[in-house]
């Protein structure tokens, strides 16, 4: 997989290099930030919803299916686990992503329903429903490698 570097600009301005790609975040003014990009918590959701329209138009195109276009919206909150009553781990919070998907085209109505279940399959949907661990690489890094 690609590499993604980071790098902090002007107070929480952050730009993301991938690839030849340059994607920027900020945090919101009342947060400290100057609101010049979204915030890494809706890039993340972007993502998501990104990975969940294209999975679902691969999936149809391979099927040859008329659909002709996905919308999704994405928002989350976070929960305290001892609100959230249908949660046991240990996690000290949960976070509840709330989305509405849109099939544009002739589908039928179990076309719809197996586009539903394939949205639940892409990587990103896939990645944050699992475990994920950080595994931090310490590198002697000087301003000069930057």
């Amino acid at each position: 997989m690609t590499s993604v570097k980071v790098q902090t600009e002007q107070g929480y301005r952050t730009a993301i290099n991938v690839r030849q790609h340059t994607v920027y975040a900020d945090e919101l003014i009342n947060d400290g930030g100057t609101d010049t990009a979204p915030t890494p918590m809706e890039i993340l959701l972007g993502t998501a919803g990104a990975c969940i329209a294209v999975t679902v138009k691969a999936y149809a195109q391979r099927k040859g299916w008329p659909l002709t276009g996905v919308a999704v919206e994405l928002d989350m909150e976070r929960i305290k686990r001892e609100d959230y009553p249908d949660y046991t781990g240990d996690a000290a919070f949960v976070h509840e992503i709330r989305e509405v998907i849109r099939f544009e085209g002739d589908l039928s109505d179990e076309q719809k329903d197996r586009l539903h279940l394939v949205a639940k399959k892409c990587p990103v949907h896939l990645t944050l429903e699992n475990p994920v661990f950080f595994v931090e690489n310490q590198a002697a890094v000087t301003d000069a490698n930057l």
